[in-house]
């Protein structure tokens, strides 16, 4: 599953399941620019990728500012001469129930989740053709699919990248590009850390896996829809969800 010779672009990557795909592409032998807002997160991890023998570079990036997402995906192009693995992870939540959910929360949402993955897309898309190659994975989410109450920012923001997904899939699969999405479940991040001990058990009651997911499952699932493994796998959502929603 060698990605030797291709570089990815990893949003969100200063934690969680960012960072793990990171540190599996990197593994996997592809270069990687790692964005996020924390530059010394980042930092830490350009460190250790570059102390296990990868070769990574660090992009400070809000992507819910357009100009900042142009401006670290040319850096990244202009570093390293392309980008032909785009991982679009970057998510925040701002839970409330409808009814009194603020209009700015439900923006912010949507903005960080759904539009920066479109923007990166855009930004990427132009080296992909010219290499005739490229991998587009976007995270979404199991509430993506099934939906979460106290979550519909969230949730719509997930199924947005499903839809977005299949639309990219369609437009450039003759140019040897796929665009898949992975739909983690309940997975162990500092996300889901904030969550009662009360939640997280009710949680793993409803998964025939019995536990919670780590941010490595979900990463080693993106590097396999990175890989030429997974060459003829376009339009796809992969369900990393120990079995939380079948079918």
């Amino acid at each position: 599953m060698s990605l030797s010779g291709h570089v990815a672009f990893v949003t969100g990557a200063s934690q969680g399941i960012g960072r793990a795909c990171a540190l599996r592409l990197a593994k996997e032998g592809a270069t990687v620019a790692v964005a996020a807002r924390n530059q010394d997160k980042l930092n830490e991890l350009v460190q250790q990728i570059t102390a296990a023998g990868g070769q990574a570079a660090a992009f400070p990036l809000d992507v819910a500012d357009e100009e900042q997402i142009r401006t670290s995906i040319k850096g990244a192009i202009s570093q390293f001469g392309k980008v032909d693995i785009l991982v679009n992870n970057a998510g925040i939540t701002r839970d409330q129930f409808v009814v009194r959910m603020k209009r700015a929360d439900w923006d912010a949402v949507l903005q960080t989740n759904l539009t920066s993955a479109y923007l990166c897309i855009q930004q990427v898309i132009s080296s992909m053709l010219k290499q005739r190659w490229g991998r587009i994975i976007n995270v979404s989410s199991v509430f993506g699919q099934m939906g979460q109450a106290g979550q519909a920012n969230y949730a719509a923001s997930k199924a947005g990248l499903i839809g977005l997904t299949m639309a990219i899939a369609r437009e450039v699969g003759s140019r040897n590009i796929t665009c898949n999405a992975v739909a983690p479940g309940f997975i162990e991040t500092a996300m889901t850390d904030v969550l009662s001990e009360e939640f997280k058990q009710s949680a793993v009651k409803q998964i025939p896996l019995a536990r919670a997911g780590t941010t490595d499952d979900v990463a080693g699932t993106v590097a396999f829809l990175a890989s030429d493994d997974a060459s003829y796998i376009t339009g796809h959502v992969l369900s990393v969800n120990g079995g939380m929603l079948m079918g």
